[in-house]
């Protein structure tokens, strides 16, 4: 009786739990919160001082015993403590808005294909000790089609690529189920790495993650641009220790991310080798669907369906992809729930 209660006045929502931004989906409201994946902690007291946004926005300016860490690594739970307080902080703030004030909602958590089952089961006690009442793991390739709304459960086959902040995940699918997989470590985070190395090397120059990151955003490129792109890059000269800003170019930034996109190809071309010719047949016909963050990449889809010979599209909301599809499994989860991941503790406490 109080779970039906709880069930009545809770929230149900889906989680796409990244490494670098946490989106929550509620069940008839849509997407109501997309945050940094940040937890800023005084290291003196344990004491949880901001978190996401206002998190985000301490990184590498606090002092010594104040610091702004991610709780994921490569897209999985690094500080079980910490994600726990941050999903028990994203639920809290879900169930405010709504007046309710006894958040035991189901939660469908989005997870990277290749995770162990140590570090699936981390992320379903990260939610149940933050107040889940129920949760579901999908995987976040499947959970990505769902959202562009590819038709995942009919007998023809989809591609997706969904490159987040730490891993990238390749996938078929076909009749509700992966049919042939990758999941790579290397995503939007290491791209970002790529751009701190290649400042190092070659200009002596030490560079924050934030300036790599917004290098990346603004002229970032896989494949060459009809114009050219500037931007300065300011940091520390590792030679003299003062501060120096160079002017640099896209195709300067397309050097440095060469290998990791190479990689990122690399594997999209093996998953195709283990796909049935059949559903090759298919996929030509119907592209290959980039998705998260990654997918914004300027040429990636140029430089992608040149290197793979197929058409290469670009989801409508790439970043919200994996959410809206988790929120997409919650609306009809009967007719969905053989898609998701089996989980002892989604059976135990139905």
């Amino acid at each position: 009786m109080f779970n039906w209660l709880l069930g009545l006045f809770s929230q149900d929502i889906g989680i796409d739990l990244g490494t670098a931004n946490t989106l929550v989906y509620v069940r008839g409201r849509g997407i109501v919160i997309d945050e940094p994946s940040v937890v800023a902690i005084n290291t003196k007291t344990n004491q949880v001082l901001a978190i996401g946004e206002d998190a985000k926005n301490m990184v590498g300016k606090t002092p010594a015993n104040i610091v702004a860490t991610r709780p994921l690594v490569d897209g999985v739970v690094s500080d079980f403590e910490i994600t726990e307080q941050m999903l028990k902080y994203f639920i809290s703030k879900v169930h405010k808005e709504t007046g309710v004030l006894l958040p035991r909602p189901r939660v469908v958590i989005g997870i990277p294909s290749g995770v162990t089952e140590v570090e699936r089961r981390a992320v379903e006690d990260a939610a149940r000790n933050a107040g889940a009442r129920q949760t579901f793991l999908i995987e976040e390739p499947m959970a990505a089609a769902i959202g562009v709304r590819l038709p995942i459960q009919e007998a023809a086959g989809c591609m997706v690529v969904d490159i987040g902040g730490g891993t990238t995940e390749v996938a078929v699918i076909s009749l509700g189920g992966i049919v042939a997989s990758r999941s790579l470590r290397i995503a939007g985070d290491e791209l970002t790495d790529d751009i701190v190395q290649y400042a190092r090397d070659e200009f002596n120059l030490q560079i924050g993650e934030r300036t790599a990151e917004n290098i990346k955003m603004s002229i970032g490129s896989a494949y060459p641009l009809e114009k050219e792109l500037k931007t300065p890059m300011r940091g520390r000269d590792l030679v003299t220790g003062l501060p120096k800003e160079i002017l640099v170019t896209d195709e300067q930034i397309r050097r440095a991310l060469a290998k990791s996109v190479r990689t990122i190809i690399d594997s999209v071309k093996m998953t195709i080798e283990e796909t049935p010719p059949e559903l090759v047949a298919d996929i030509m016909q119907r592209g290959i669907v980039l998705a998260g963050g990654g997918a914004l990449l300027k040429g990636l889809a140029q430089l992608m369906a040149r290197q793979t010979k197929m058409p290469v599209v670009i989801a409508d909301d790439p970043l919200r992809s994996v959410a809206a599809g988790t929120g997409l499994v919650l609306e009809d989860l009967d007719k969905l729930k053989g898609i998701l991941v089996p989980s002892e503790h989604a059976a135990s406490s139905r």
